[in-house]
């Protein structure tokens, strides 16, 4: 009798929450159950989401009275870059300034504070927020500061800004080549201007000196307390190397990995070839079983691989980086080892080439879930293909309310219908995840909510939205951001929604995000961040 009444209380105590949260708004994209009220937790699981969870409470359950807040499942990044985030809090910020001139002077301030010869990097230029809207030259910058190599970034991280001392160090001249894959802005006289396109950015970038294994650890250590205050429990990170991978086991191991990572391993390299050897990794924090391609360049640098000219340039049809055939090769590899392939493409001929690639080994419908990164313009005609060889559309909703001042005069009135076009790719049930690409956008994935359901800028901007029959719902919204990205992960039966026996990730909002005017939507504000049960941010 007594083993009985041990076993019956064993059980009682296995039903005990650890956490319990109520008076919420809960919102589970579970189709079973779309709304509760509160949520109990049991190690790092869910263990019941419903209205009454008092057959789960217990003397040593901790209780959070959510005040009539909102919860959603963690959301999910599908592609961002950890180490550019970490990296662009310590340089200089260009995002939102409005001048060449205005840049002259950040430049100017940040050559006082440093010693002749040190490097003075920043971020975030974008030449289309300027009245002239022309790229800008190294002239300006090399005045501004004559004895300090100097190197920025556009938005899109897909062109550099150097001024001479930096030429000088990478001993560019009129004679350098364009690299494969790049493109050398130059003057009539074919001496280099100052701006860098593409690959042609690591003529320079490789002579600044390399971050030491702790900077990497630290940067992405804050990249990671970022993105749990932004309410992300997972981030896809689009691109590492061998060293950032080592720097989140150490991090993981020292507990100071507050997000769940899956990582892409960057390009054909000994790293791909290591884990071609061993095989994916999986685990509860880092997951390696995918690789990312980048086959053309971007759109707002003009670097975007086109199937005609640039209606706004019309001897330019962008960079090819990657071809078919490289592109299939390392797609049969995947598939003959268990890797995923997730390809970045922008113009409309990169989409085409990286679909007509993954058409060689796919065959047709599959479950590998090879993804194209950011299918920003597609060819109406080529949209279908998606769906013919179970393509998932990893979109990035903010590129569309950053790129459209000027989207259609780089595509003109017709190419345009094929660009940020979601609800094309909805339509015919292909799987579109959610991300932002920070630090090219914000990380702040409210944002990217608002835009996908309202196609404006943060101000309202245009009046009735930009293409509006391509605006999400609300539903398919917090669908992009949640489960969508668990399943182009091969998480979905593990994360993305809050259902019992799935990992407790989850987050407490300060607004109802589905409910409130959706014009008011970005303005909310994540109050707890939740991963695995485990509270990693609270405001």
């Amino acid at each position: 009798m007594v083993s009985i009444l041990a076993l019956f209380a064993a059980a009682a105590v296995a039903q005990t929450a650890d956490l319990a949260v109520t008076n919420a708004r809960i919102y589970t994209v579970d189709p079973s159950r779309p709304t509760a009220s509160a949520i109990a937790v049991k190690g790092d699981k869910i263990l019941a989401v419903g209205d009454d969870m008092g057959p789960y409470l217990g003397p040593a359950t901790r209780r959070i009275d959510a005040r009539g807040g909102t919860i959603i499942p963690g959301l999910i990044d599908s592609h961002g870059h950890m180490l550019g985030l970490g990296e662009s809090l310590e340089t200089l910020d260009l995002r939102g300034t409005h001048s060449e001139q205005e840049i002259v002077e950040i430049v100017r301030k940040a050559a006082r504070e440093r010693k002749p010869g040190e490097w003075i990097r920043g971020h975030a230029w974008d030449q289309n927020n300027w009245p002239d809207k022309q790229f800008p030259t190294a002239a300006s910058i090399s005045a501004a500061a004559p004895e300090n190599p100097v190197f920025l970034t556009r938005v899109d991280g897909h062109a550099g800004w150097v001024n001479h001392k930096a030429l000088e160090l990478a001993g560019l001249s009129a004679t350098t080549p364009d690299p494969p894959g790049g493109r050398i802005l130059r003057d009539a006289s074919r001496a280099p201007t100052g701006v860098l396109i593409d690959r042609a950015q690591s003529l320079v970038a490789q002579k600044i000196p390399p971050a030491m294994p702790e900077q990497i650890r630290e940067r992405l250590a804050h990249a990671a307390q970022e993105c749990a205050r932004m309410g992300l429990t997972s981030v896809h990170d689009a691109g590492v190397g061998a060293e950032t991978i080592e720097q989140y086991r150490v991090l993981i191991k020292d507990r100071r990995l507050p997000v769940r990572v899956y990582a892409m391993v960057g390009g054909v390299s000994p790293l791909w070839r290591e884990y071609l050897r061993r095989g994916p990794e999986i685990s509860d924090r880092l997951t390696v079983r995918s690789i990312k391609l980048v086959a053309d360049g971007a759109l707002g640098s003009r670097g975007a691989a086109l199937k005609q000219p640039y209606s706004d340039d019309p001897r330019n049809s962008g960079l090819v980086i990657l071809e078919e055939k490289d592109i299939e090769r390392v797609a049969r590899e995947a598939v003959a080892h268990g890797f995923q392939v997730n390809t970045h493409a922008i113009g409309d001929r990169a989409n085409r080439t990286v679909l007509d690639a993954y058409a060689a080994v796919l065959g047709g419908t599959n479950d590998r879930r090879f993804r194209i990164e950011h299918a920003q313009v597609v060819s109406l005609e080529d949209i279908p293909l998606f769906q013919k060889y179970s393509v998932i559309a990893s979109l990035q909703a903010t590129h569309a309310t950053s790129d459209m001042p000027w989207a259609q005069a780089r595509l003109g009135p017709e190419r345009v219908k094929g660009a940020y076009a979601w609800r094309r790719f909805l339509s015919i049930g292909v799987h579109v995840p959610n991300g932002s690409d920070f630090p090219v956008e914000s990380p702040n994935p409210l944002w990217g909510f608002y835009a996908a359901v309202t196609r404006q800028d943060r101000t309202g901007n245009p009046p009735g939205s930009w293409f509006p029959d391509q605006r999400m719902t609300r539903e398919e919204a917090l669908r992009s951001w949640t489960i969508e990205g668990a399943y182009a992960a091969f998480e979905e039966d593990t994360k993305g929604s809050l259902t019992p026996g799935k990992i407790a990730d989850f987050v407490v909002l300060s607004d109802d995000i589905m409910r409130m005017p959706a014009a008011e939507t970005w303005k909310a504000r994540v109050k707890m961040t939740f991963v695995g049960g485990e509270l990693v941010y609270s405001q």
